[in-house]
């Protein structure tokens, strides 16, 4: 295959130059690396935490917000142009439950991107095992609904989770509260709400989900047993959680439930805000990181194409000379930045999935986290070939430029 004369004067100078070449091919293969890297074991933790916060939190949920009186009250009982002006604002009293949750649940099922609704009730106890009490919540939930979008089921490590279907007194508890209270599967516990009087219920299940505030302090009952635990009746439900296709869109999709609804939907990043920030964070400090070696490297292949022509000068002179126009001699020198860029990110593609593989084989063991999170997430390696072409080219134009301001009169004379 006949190939360009630029192309064909730019591989020369490459091959002439193994040793530049490679160096410089190297530094931006270890910044492509790096950059696979640490886009990988970033999205791999953040990916992590977020599963983690899924397992006990929903993409959105639905409640009654205790709200403070504004002068829209004023409003719709004095309609007049005057100027209302309230102060000293008090809490509104009213009730924690929803009215009528299972009309707002088929209404909320109706909406395009929800996956998954399941009502609950949210108590607070005080669990007693013979003279020992601590302070804990009941979650009143339909358990197979509540496995289907949390996967209760692989947070279990004694009992089984379905019979909260079958004992009308049972309880899972987590682990911390099992180990405070000295607890078994089959033994009995006294649950005590501060609306409702003391109940005798039997644990069924002891989950762990390795959040330690949650296994200290969280059991599950049957959403029926949760009422009778506050004295309310079966219409009675303090939250109702919602699971959508795309958890990103849980925002948007919470002001449109808001709306449709009347109720506080809360998303789960605002009910994760510091997780969140704590992503943004460590994004930046890592790109940062990334953009020194990419930067690093080009600063490489920049000296590496100025000592070339340098040392080339004469010949650029005689290349000028012979008829060959600026852009062409830029041409020859930006194929050069391109071809080590090309090399070195092929070579850094490869190199940044085999250390990535070989990290998330370190075996970590803390908790529900076995081995260290990494992410074969495919664009990473597609932005990491561009950003190092970019960053070559970026690179090699400026002493391409030079080369082609040459003038071939004052070099060949001097």
């Amino acid at each position: 295959m006949k190939i360009n004369v630029n192309t064909e004067i730019a591989l020369t100078y490459l091959s002439a130059r193994k040793k530049q070449t490679a160096i410089a091919a190297a530094g931006v293969m270890f910044g492509i690396s790096m950059f696979i890297f640490m886009q990988s074991l970033m999205k791999g933790t953040n990916d992590y935490f977020e599963k983690m916060s899924f397992n006990s939190t929903p993409h959105i949920r639905l409640y009654s917000e205790n709200k403070v009186a504004d002068t829209h009250m004023l409003n719709s009982y004095l309609k007049d142009s005057s100027v209302k002006i309230l102060t000293n604002p008090k809490q509104l009293i009213q009730t924690l439950g929803i009215n009528n949750p299972y009309g707002i649940i088929k209404e909320i099922i109706k909406y395009p991107r929800v996956a998954n609704v399941t009502p609950q009730v949210t108590a607070n106890v005080i669990y007693t095992s013979g003279s020992v009490q601590i302070d804990g919540n009941v979650a009143g939930v339909n358990i197979d609904q509540e496995d289907k979008m949390f996967d209760v089921q692989s947070n279990m490590i004694a009992g089984d989770l379905h019979d909260l279907n079958r004992v009308n007194n049972g309880l899972l508890i987590g682990k911390g509260v099992a180990d405070k209270l000295s607890l078994h599967v089959g033994d009995n516990i006294t649950v005590t709400s501060g609306t409702g009087s003391p109940t005798i219920m039997r644990v069924i299940g002891i989950f762990a989900t390795t959040i330690k505030q949650i296994d200290e302090t969280k059991s599950y009952a049957n959403i029926v047993q949760a009422q009778n635990l506050l004295g309310k009746d079966r219409s009675y439900v303090t939250d109702i959680k919602i699971n959508i296709d795309d958890y990103n869109n849980a925002p948007a999709v919470a002001r449109d439930l808001e709306t449709i609804t009347g109720y506080k939907a809360e998303d789960w990043v605002q009910a994760n805000e510091q997780l969140k920030a704590a992503f943004k964070i460590r994004a930046v400090i890592l790109n940062s990181v990334i953009g020194v070696l990419l930067l690093v490297a080009g600063f490489g292949i920049y000296n590496i194409l100025n000592m070339t022509i340098y040392e080339k000068i004469k010949e650029i002179a005689i290349l000028k000379a012979q008829g060959f126009s600026g852009p062409a001699v830029t041409s020859i020198f930006l194929q050069q930045a391109i071809y080590i860029g090309v090399l070195g990110g092929i070579i850094g593609v490869i190199v940044g999935f085999l250390i990535t593989l070989m990290v998330s084989r370190i075996y970590i063991g803390a908790g529900s986290l076995k081995y260290l999170p990494m992410s074969f997430y495919t664009p990473h390696y597609v932005e990491a070939i561009i950003f190092g072409i970019l960053t070559t080219v970026a690179a090699g134009f400026f002493p391409a430029r030079k080369a082609s301001k040459v003038d071939p009169v004052t070099i060949i004379r001097g």
